[in-house]
Parts: structure tokens; C-alpha cells; sequence
């Protein structure tokens, strides 16, 4: 059995899709999906607590510590030579999110393959998978597991095909704001809408809700990376929103490049269009 070394949640997320959760070994602080894995024992984590942090201060945090070139993120190479993966998962597609493959084999001299999951795009989401599942051994799985998604995201588009598209905000950021790149645009364009200021395949950007307000978005999706629901809603930013404002999973649905960002496309699909798109089911609020 290949052991399985997972420091980025998305790549938890596939591997369990995969049907190879049981091969996993460790894990990040932050993969926490499915629930089985939090049994796992924890070889990187965070270096700025955010629990007790406001947005605007986790932002001034990581910003610090990005000028003085002070990595993000702490790894237990100790454990993890313990624990002896074959393969550790990891990325390069963002600094901020998880530990680099550059960053790993700078701070740690482990025999196993590095293996960095850059998507940017949906269509690199799918490619992903089946790319880590050729590596774990099971092509089949993943070209299943892939197809799966894309044939969800198929139907939200069919579902609002001929629907007039609907002006969104995809906030990735509360304070200060941010908007949406990489697959998020692409999530909202399937869903039916616009992403007024999002840029697909790129990276998000930091904006101002001056900069959003005056191009007269319809809905605001606050989906801050690494939140959920209620912690949007509970730091959303009080000032007089022009528009409809809700709070999603950003966490489960929204930032992580996996299967699940397809359920993202159903719900904004059923905020944008209730008149044609079902309700998924997804946990969200009412924030304006």
C-alpha cells in the first residue's frame, strides 16, 4: 500500500475520493474533510493563529511575514520521516495556503516523492485528479472521479442556460477586500452570472468595496478563503450594502481546488437563478 503524506486539504479531499483515505498517513492542520482524516496525525500547521484573529489583522499578519521572508507554516520533518509516506502532496499555486514543494525540500530531507497540485482553472481541478490518481494507481478512479464533477457542473449550466446572466461579487477577502481568481469566476459563469471583478485563471486581487459598489453587482457572495458561513457572516463588514449580501462555506465549497467546488456552482447557481436552479442544500446566510 502506498502511504500517503497529505499537506494540502484539496489533495486530502481527492486521495479520499479516490478510495484511498485508509492509505493516508498524515495530514495538515487544515485537512479536515472528509472527518475520518482528523484522526491523522499532524506533521505541518500554521504559524499565525486565526482563530482569535480579525480579517483585517490575519491580513496584516501574513503580510509581515511575507515581507520579512519568514515562512507561513511550520512542518514536523521528525514526524514525517516517522511516518515514512511514499508520496507527500503538496503545492505551489499560493504562498499563503499551504506549504510550498520549494519550502518542503528546503526545510526537510525526507525519501518520499513531492507532488504539487497546481490548478487554476476547473478544467485544471479535473486534471489534477486524474493526474494524482494515475500516480496512486488508479487511473480509472479518478478519470470517474473527474467526469463526475464535470458532469455535475454540466447540469448547473444547463439549468441556467438562456437565463439572463446575473451581476455577482465573489469576495474572497472581508477586510480588506479581495476578489475572486483562479476557478471562482468560472464557478460563477457556470452558475449563470458575471463575476463583476473576478479574473478567471488568475490569481485574487486586492480591491476596494468603492472599487466592487460601482460596478453595481446584484449579489455579493462573501466566501472568504478558509471560512465558513458563519464566520463570513459574523465578520462581514458593516457598512450599507447596495445589494443582496450573503455568507457561503467558502472552506468546503469555494477555495479548495476539488470535487466538491462543483456543489459551489450549484448553489450559486440557485442564488443567482431560485427560479431555475434547485437549492443544494449548502449551508449559507443572510447577511444583507
Amino acid at each position: 500500500m502506498t502511504r500517503i503524506c497529505s499537506l494540502l486539504p484539496s489533495a486530502t479531499e481527492i486521495v479520499a475520493e479516490l478510495g484511498l483515505a485508509g492509505s493516508l498517513v498524515g495530514r495538515s492542520e487544515e485537512c479536515d474533510w472528509p472527518p475520518e482524516v482528523r484522526s491523522l496525525p499532524v506533521v505541518s500547521a500554521a504559524r499565525i493563529e486565526t482563530a482569535e484573529l480579525t480579517s483585517v489583522a490575519i491580513d496584516e499578519a501574513v503580510r509581515v511575514a511575507l515581507r520579512d521572508g519568514r515562512s507561513l507554516y511550520a512542518v514536523d520533518e521528525e514526524l514525517i520521516r516517522e511516518l515514512a509516506p511514499d508520496i507527500v502532496v503538496t503545492q505551489d499555486l499560493c504562498e499563503v495556503c499551504a506549504v510550498s514543494s520549494t519550502e518542503l525540500r528546503a526545510v526537510s530531507a525526507i525519501d518520499a516523492d513531492v507532488v504539487s497540485l497546481d490548478a487554476r482553472t476547473l478544467a485544471g481541478v479535473a486534471r489534477s485528479v486524474r493526474e494524482l490518481a494515475e500516480r496512486l494507481g488508479v487511473s480509472e478512479r479518478g478519470a470517474a472521479v473527474a467526469a463526475g464533477m464535470e458532469a455535475k457542473l454540466a447540469q448547473v449550466r444547463e439549468s441556467v442556460r438562456g437565463a439572463s446572466q446575473r451581476r455577482a461579487f465573489v469576495c474572497e477577502w472581508l477586510d480588506p477586500p479581495f476578489a475572486a481568481g483562479h476557478w471562482v469566476p468560472e464557478l460563477v459563469d457556470a452558475a449563470g452570472g458575471v463575476d463583476v471583478l473576478g479574473e478567471s485563471g488568475l490569481p485574487s486581487f486586492r480591491t476596494s468595496w468603492e472599487e466592487i459598489f460601482a460596478r453595481s453587482p446584484e449579489l455579493v457572495v462573501l466566501a472568504p478563503c478558509g471560512f465558513d458561513c458563519d464566520r463570513a457572516a459574523r465578520e462581514a463588514p458593516s457598512i450599507d450594502w447596495p445589494c443582496r449580501v450573503v455568507a457561503v462555506d467558502a472552506n468546503a465549497y469555494f477555495s479548495r481546488p476539488a470535487p466538491r467546488i462543483a456543489d459551489g456552482a450549484r448553489q450559486l447557481a440557485w442564488l443567482l437563478h431560485p427560479d431555475r436552479a434547485p437549492d443544494p442544500g449548502l449551508p449559507w446566510l443572510e447577511v444583507a
